[in-house]
């Protein structure tokens, strides 16, 4: 079983498909936006030509209107490696969703309960002071986690602060207890890493090619559906920002440009999930390193 993992835009799409193609392998998409039917410039859905020639899972499986979580991926994907294996078949898993990817290795963490009371207040002051100073209050009491979590995360700030009140301990020191846990299967990790500088050239350049194959008319086609777009598939890179340029209260050119802004401060966050994973075989790709030349050496991985 193979997982190959990267930042947004790093070249794990590819790597994975040459993958499942050579070692007679089914494709299981970790991904939390991939999931959502006619999402597709947007998300870089593997194209229908390669879901012909590869079996994908976990692509195309919600509608858009609907909500997808973390719970329901793991269910799945768990049915989904039963399946590839009992026929076989080699589970090569692709993606870059760091929970998603926790999740697959090690399980939920559920942590403590919750408080509706603790969250109602927190929420409150969310409103009041912003999430910034409650970042502030996290930094504080779990430092740990607030290096983890982006200033602007309410949700998670929330849930940091609420287990602390709940608990007096920081949400940290059970997610250590969490980590410490052996991967549910045997996989192996590569995972592909750039400089910094090339992997935002690369996002640069595929935000352009999104805007040129048409994701204004996409984001415009969903809008225009009867049944309004759930709040998760509208906070999606590419597709929030081209939404708020469709409403307008944004220029097209803002928009791509905060596009791009909002996907290089997705792929800060996905390297610092990825510091977290034991066993990765990092491989290190160079600027002008082929592609071919990328799969051969990860061939060579799974093969000492």
């Amino acid at each position: 079983m193979v997982l190959v993992l990267g930042v947004t835009a790093s070249g794990k799409a590819r790597l994975g498909f040459e993958l499942a193609k050579s070692l007679d392998g089914e494709i299981i998409s970790v991904d939390s936006m991939k999931v959502y039917r006619r999402m597709d410039i947007g998300t870089a859905k593997p194209s229908r030509q390669a879901q012909e020639e590869v079996r994908h899972h976990l692509v195309d499986v919600v509608e858009p209107s609907e909500s997808f979580s973390v719970g329901l991926f793991l269910e799945r994907a768990l049915a989904v490696i039963d399946d590839i294996r009992s026929r076989g078949k080699t589970v090569v898993a692709v993606g870059g969703t760091a929970l998603y990817i926790k999740a697959l290795l090690y399980g939920l963490f559920e942590g403590p309960g919750s408080d509706e009371l603790i969250r109602a207040e927190l929420k409150a002051r969310v409103q009041r002071e912003g999430t910034a100073r409650l970042h502030e209050a996290l930094q504080r009491i779990d430092p740990e986690a607030a290096s983890r979590i982006d200033s602007n995360d309410a949700k998670r700030i929330i849930r940091a602060l609420e287990v602390y009140q709940l608990t007096g301990r920081p949400i940290s020191s059970f997610q250590k207890q969490f980590d410490a846990e052996k991967p549910m299967h045997d996989w192996i990790i590569l995972g592909l890493r750039r400089q910094k500088e090339e992997e935002s050239r690369r996002m640069n350049a595929r935000v352009k090619r999104m805007i040129e194959q048409g994701l204004v008319e996409e984001v415009r086609s969903l809008l225009a559906e009867e049944r309004p777009l759930s709040r998760q598939a509208r906070c999606a890179i590419g597709y929030a920002e081209i939404i708020e340029h469709l409403q307008g209260r944004m220029r097209l050119e803002d928009a791509i440009e905060e596009v791009k802004k909002n996907t290089r401060r997705l792929a800060k966050g996905q390297r610092t999930w990825f510091k977290t994973f034991k066993g990765v075989r990092w491989i290190d790709v160079g600027p002008e390193e082929t592609a071919e030349s990328v799969i051969e050496r990860a061939k060579r991985e799974l093969d000492r």
